[in-house]
């Protein structure tokens, strides 16, 4: 009786302890300074105030692959990235080869990420493939937008080299256009975005489309990529609509975080979400009904998916 007496004493404690767990979040996002540090810091005093046992704490991080990686070490159990990279850890491609994360899940898909290629209009480019030549930015080195150049320009046939390619970022782009030094630059920021803000009123520029095709071709090896509008009136002089290619941003979960936990998680997420909208503006583009959509195939948390098949924004 004893020994039964200490086997189920020990099975409780054990119980107790994974419980914990269970509800001891990490939430990885990016730098203080940046725009999504705040709001994870708002979720998570949501979840600790709504779900009992809770203690989720916010901690900044170097963003996306750094998010990624410390998930993949245990030491996070939420963040934000990009689809692409999310994919792409858990397939152990790009930046991730040889570390493949069958652990990641995604728990919402939030707002997109859009290609914006800003070009002067006396440059004569009209396409993608005329940017062969040309005086372009292609982003600081080391950023997310010289890996979005190289692939868009892969479909044409095109490389970097193709280009008189510079490698600075958008504010300095901005003024080297505005200098006659460029004839474009490419960005990748939710609209709409200062320096294009600043190259559109400053200059004779435009947004060189992307149609719907060509997101198309992209998506037979980049399944990460979605079709977006910046609707007409964004930037000063753009008076139509200009299709263009866009990765979403997702908040990606691990799935040794219980059900239960995520299920809670998600409902508090999205039953609070006229406040957090009120209170951080960038989130103001995302909805729920775009939460399960272009997530380039990597699977919802089934407890987040419990909850999104409840409110019918997920199919059985």
């Amino acid at each position: 009786m004893k020994k039964f007496l200490a086997s189920a004493l020990c099975a409780a404690t054990l119980m107790t302890a994974s419980g914990a767990l269970a509800a001891d979040i990490n939430f990885v996002t990016a730098g203080t300074s940046s725009t999504f540090y705040p709001i994870s810091a708002t979720i998570c005093q949501l979840w600790n105030e709504n779900i009992e046992g809770m203690r989720a704490t916010a901690t900044p991080s170097g963003g996306g692959v750094d998010n990624l990686n410390q998930a993949y070490d245990g030491e996070a159990q939420i963040g934000i990235a990009n689809a692409n990279l999310v994919y792409q850890a858990q397939q152990g491609e790009a930046s991730f080869e040889g570390y493949a994360n069958d652990n990641l899940r995604i728990f919402a898909g939030l707002y997109y990420n859009p290609n914006q290629v800003v070009v002067t209009k006396d440059s004569g480019i009209e396409t993608i493939e005329d940017l062969a030549g040309k005086r372009f930015s292609v982003g600081a080195p080391g950023s997310t937008t010289i890996d979005e150049a190289s692939i868009h320009l892969s479909l044409f046939g095109k490389t970097l080299d193709d280009l008189q390619a510079e490698y600075m970022g958008t504010s300095e782009s901005a003024d080297a256009i505005s200098n006659k030094q460029l004839d474009g630059v490419w960005v990748m920021a939710g609209t709409p975005n200062a320096a294009v803000t600043q190259i559109m009123t400053t200059t004779d520029s435009k947004l060189l489309p992307i149609p719907a095709e060509t997101v198309e071709a992209l998506q037979a090896d980049y399944p990460w990529y979605a079709s977006y509008t910046i609707p007409a009136g964004t930037y000063t002089g753009q008076d139509e609509d200009v299709p263009t290619s866009a990765v979403k941003l997702t908040l990606f979960i691990t799935a040794d975080v219980d059900e239960e936990t995520v299920y809670q998680m998600t409902k508090t997420f999205w039953e609070n979400w006229d406040m957090l909208t009120e209170t951080h503006a960038a989130l103001r583009s995302a909805s729920l009904e775009a939460a399960c959509t272009d997530l380039a195939g990597v699977p919802i948390h089934e407890g987040a998916a419990r909850y999104y098949r409840e409110v019918g924004v997920m199919q059985e």
